[in-house]
């Protein structure tokens, strides 16, 4: 073979090779982009999963006396309980 068709061929296989590259390297950043924008979008009420936990979630099965206190008062029971009687 001459020497200037080994080059031909030679710059063939590189510019194939280049274009499959290109087209590989564009097909992850598109996957990667919507990947990314999927992952840092909003969130809908139960779709997200929440890490972590409390250490003793028994503690909130029931109440104590200052959280029921406390919600009465966000609910405003103490103010209808003085006018009902």
């Amino acid at each position: 073979m001459e020497p200037e068709t080994t080059k031909n061929i030679a710059y063939a296989v590189m510019g194939l090779s280049l274009l499959a590259m290109v087209w590989f390297i564009s097909q992850r950043a598109m996957k990667n982009r919507s990947n990314m924008l999927e992952s840092s979008g909003p969130k809908i009420a139960g779709q997200d999963e929440m890490e972590g936990g409390a250490r003793n979630p028994q503690q909130f099965d029931e109440p104590d006396e200052d959280a029921l206190d406390e919600m009465a008062k966000l609910l405003g029971e103490d103010e209808d309980s003085g006018d009902e009687s």
